[in-house]
């Protein structure tokens, strides 16, 4: 397959800080990667050179197929990202906000847009209420809704569960796997391993500037030794007993 998305020997620095040491990465058109990393690996500043917000010291790097340093407004229009908060106007409507980003882009028709996307992200119900009412799950589901606008063909999400409850997470994990079955190219950064394993396709794990190593979930889990069997009683996790008691029966 084509790699929507393809990193060769990107550096970054800090003064003497190296944040990012000769990256390499591919992402495949229509895969989920997870870029794996404890706090200041260099997640977000690789993401922000991907999305020319940021520039390199070194290496190269392009999105679907136009180089980030040469081509950024090609980039630009190729992507849409999602950021560790979400970037909603709060005095707005969720419809409204989704109107007023589908008319940035110049749609036809920003109403239908908006109206599509509110009944893909179950927001319809709180469609004309201002966004300052609603939780962060909704925010969170908001955000992404709006960065499909346009039929971005790669996403960038970064850390799109920070600080999410568990029931607000699994909805945007069901967001993002309805972006994936679109045939959306999704590298998702995240700290959670969970989340990984649920969502990607493949993973790398970037770690003091590098990636040490990327590969299918599978592959990754194979590097170790294979788990001894025993059978013991398995006690429900805490998740498991939170979600069990706030989801609503039918």
């Amino acid at each position: 397959m084509t790699a929507a998305v393809a990193v060769r020997g990107v550096e970054k620095r800090y003064g003497e800080l190296s944040v990012l040491r000769g990256v390499d990465l591919d992402v495949e058109s229509g895969s989920v990667v997870a870029l794996l990393g404890s706090n200041g690996a260099g997640k977000t500043t690789l993401v922000r050179i991907l999305s020319t917000l940021l520039p390199a010291d070194g290496g190269e790097a392009s999105v679907n197929g136009f180089d980030v340093a040469t081509q950024g407004a090609k980039v630009r229009e190729s992507i849409s990202m999602a950021g560790q908060f979400a970037a909603v106007d709060e005095v707005l409507t969720g419809r409204e906000n989704l109107v007023l980003v589908a008319r940035l882009r110049h749609l036809a028709d920003p109403r239908a847009t908006a109206a599509d996307l509110l009944d893909r992200f179950a927001l319809s119900d709180a469609a004309d209420r201002r966004v300052a009412t609603y939780s962060g799950g909704m925010r969170r589901r908001l955000d992404l809704a709006m960065s499909l606008i346009g039929d971005p063909p790669v996403v960038f999400l970064d850390e799109p569960t920070t600080g999410l409850d568990p029931q607000a997470r699994r909805d945007v994990w069901d967001a993002v796997r309805r972006l994936a079955a679109a045939g959306t190219t999704v590298l998702l950064t995240t700290q959670y391993l969970n989340e990984a394993e649920e969502l990607a396709d493949r993973a790398a794990i970037l770690h003091e500037g590098r990636i040490l190593v990327h590969g299918t979930i599978d592959e990754l889990k194979a590097l170790l030794p294979q788990a001894t069997v025993e059978y013991v009683e398995r006690q429900p996790t805490l998740e498991e007993v939170f979600l069990a008691l706030t989801t609503e029966r039918p």
